[in-house]
């Protein structure tokens, strides 16, 4: 009869958790069509058993406008208290892949997420947990591995989000691996099991939108008291999308994130200066574009968008900085969608001004 009772401990503060690469030995893997799960549907396989491939955690790969090699984006949430998820759990080995890394290799099986390098009576009641059915309250057992069910779902485990600089937030997510049948969701009880809402958010923090330098009239060069124009065509100032996805036999979710352009602030660097409007925010036009550029003739009519400085830059130059705010919002598998704090991301260009009492333009 197995023993009941909470597992609610902290295992050790030294865990190690999942990479995000992925290992593939010799042999056949599964070959038929992955599916999301809370479709209800199940998963035809065929071409052998998946016991010979090693997900490290389900590899998310990322495409669109994405920094390179896993980096954080140039994206700045315009929420203080918003953070991308710090860990989360997703498909990590088939029952047979499993059983052999618990039994053939469990030095290296210690340090999945939820074992946490363990050892003496709490490694031997781990490994009855999955051979002998013993379990928790909340956690129930596993007779020899799930073996029977090898092909019908995968063992999941955490894994840590390598851009999150906070240690304890990273491991946070240390429960033993658990069974999740094809198509279906994980049990409720994982919060953090991955799903389109949690790659939206890592889709977020890897973008990298475009720089923002924003065409000025007069160019690099203007005067005190000249008013000058500012803004943003359309043509080259499009939306940005960033796409997360997890592709693994019986699971297959992805979310693309998208930022669309919506206002331009611009922040002179000196106090010694005026903005059209006085905010300095100049919203979206209808077409898409922000501000109007400067036509021949307008010398004496206030920009809808730009800035006039009132001091001479001497020898110097001025640092003109241009935000964009950027609405973003995510869809995802199974028509899920939604949007996310508004983000922003700028750049400075420099500006001389000069003192002349009389210009012509």
């Amino acid at each position: 009869m197995p023993v009941i009772r909470s597992r609610r401990v902290w295992l050790g503060a030294t865990a190690l958790t999942l990479a995000f690469g992925v290992l593939t030995l010799t042999g056949p893997a599964y070959a038929g069509e992955p599916t999301g799960f809370g479709d209800g549907s199940t998963t035809e396989q065929s071409g052998g058993s998946n016991d010979t491939t090693i997900y490290a955690a389900a590899k998310i790969q990322y495409s669109g406008s994405v920094a390179k090699n896993g980096a954080t984006g140039n994206v700045t949430s315009s929420d203080v208290n918003w953070t991308p998820p710090p860990c989360w759990y997703a498909p990590y080995l088939g029952a047979k892949a499993f059983k052999k890394k618990m039994t053939e290799d469990f030095e290296t099986a210690k340090n999945t997420p939820g074992m946490n390098g363990t050892a003496g009576a709490a490694t031997a009641e781990e490994q009855r947990h999955y051979e002998d059915g013993f379990g928790w309250a909340d956690t129930p057992g596993y007779k020899d591995y799930n073996v029977e069910k090898d092909g019908e779902g995968m063992f999941w485990a955490g894994v840590e989000n390598p851009n999150e600089p906070d240690t304890l937030k990273r491991m946070a997510c240390s429960d033993l691996p658990f069974w999740v049948e094809n198509g279906e969701a994980p049990p409720a009880r994982y919060p953090q099991a991955i799903r389109p809402e949690i790659l939206a958010a890592l889709a977020y923090q890897h973008m990298e939108l475009p720089d923002t330098k924003v065409t000025l009239a007069p160019k690099a060069t203007t005067k005190v008291n000249l008013p000058t124009w500012a803004w943003l065509d359309k043509a080259t100032f499009n939306d940005v999308q960033a796409t997360a996805a997890i592709n693994v036999p019986g699971f297959n979710i992805q979310a693309t994130t998208t930022a669309k352009p919506v206002a331009l602030k611009l922040e002179p660097g000196t106090d010694d200066a005026q903005t059209y409007p006085a905010s300095g925010e100049c919203t979206i036009n209808a077409d898409g574009s922000i501000g109007e550029p400067y036509a021949k003739g307008k010398s004496d009519e206030t920009p809808p968008c730009g800035l006039k400085y009132l001091r001479s830059s001497g020898d110097g130059t001025y640092k003109l900085r241009a935000t964009i705010t950027w609405a973003i919002s995510w869809t995802g598998t199974g028509g899920a969608g939604g949007d996310l704090p508004d983000g922003t991301f700028g750049n400075e260009q420099a500006v001389t001004v000069q003192e002349i009492q009389a210009v012509n333009r």
